[in-house]
């Protein structure tokens, strides 16, 4: 006597069936997308946003950087006289 998992594995060991099931899928799949790809969108704005942010920042920071050890350069250039 075959379990469950044995029978489900047969049942779908055939292509017609498994092209059935895609069939049958393929609308909840589209409705699914249909409602959420505003969503998917808006996180991939988002994401992009934030890389700009990150680097606009990083650039800012390696501005002040430069900008300090231009000015500890000439403290030390005059405390050298």
């Amino acid at each position: 006597m075959k379990n469950l998992r044995d029978t489900c594995i047969d049942f779908f060991k055939s292509e017609n069936t498994k092209k059935d099931v895609k069939e049958m899928m393929k609308p909840i799949f589209s409705m699914i997308y249909n409602e959420i790809y505003i969503y998917i969108w808006l996180i991939a704005i988002y994401n992009i946003f934030f890389i700009i942010m990150i680097l606009a920042m990083f650039f800012i920071l390696l501005k002040l950087l430069n900008k300090h050890k231009l000015k500890e350069n000439i403290l030390a250039q005059i405390l050298q006289y």
